[in-house]
């Protein structure tokens, strides 16, 4: 179903929605650019290790062309109207500033200390940043990421950094 263009108001522009879309195109691109750069082995069939990425990068440069085109035609995306959902309230910077730092800190342990405690910090601080109990946060976050690490390494084959965890079974692959 498709709404009628609608001229934008104060409370919707266009701005948002097509910085959203050019973002989306962007990704589009650096995804294709990326999936060139691939290299493909002589043995390789009709189906190689290509096609996947050019197909979503692909979908995502249509799909962001498509918000974009809507977006300079006035058809908007209609505001959150979730019902637990306060639009009027501000961006909670200290929060967010906690979780890139724990994104920040989680990448420079994860090879020193391994994936299981890099995950479990990663959780802890996140789940505080967002207003949980830190005990608890923590708890949760170790029994997360020993099975998350065990999970990968025994059961699909993926090796994760073992850090402190070198040799141990089911947490080193």
């Amino acid at each position: 179903m498709t709404t009628a263009p609608t001229a934008p108001d104060a409370d919707q522009r266009v701005g948002p929605d097509a910085l959203v879309a050019v973002g989306v195109i962007v990704l589009g691109v650096v995804t294709l650019v990326g999936a060139r750069q691939i290299t493909v082995p002589l043995s390789s069939n009709v189906v190689g290790p290509r096609v996947f990425p050019y197909i979503v990068g692909c979908v995502l440069l249509a799909a962001g062309l498509a918000v974009l085109v809507d977006a300079l035609r006035g058809r908007l995306g209609e505001q959150e109207g979730g019902e637990d959902v306060d639009a009027t309230a501000s961006t909670d910077w200290v929060a967010m500033s906690r979780i890139v730092l724990a994104l920040v800190v989680h990448v420079a342990i994860v090879d020193v200390v391994g994936w299981a405690l890099a995950g479990a910090v990663l959780f802890a601080a996140v789940a505080w940043s967002l207003g949980a109990r830190p005990v608890r946060s923590v708890a949760i976050g170790l029994v997360l990421g020993f099975a998350v690490q065990a999970l990968f390494v025994t059961a699909l084959g993926v090796t994760l950094p073992a850090g402190l965890f070198e040799g141990v079974l089911f947490l080193d692959g």
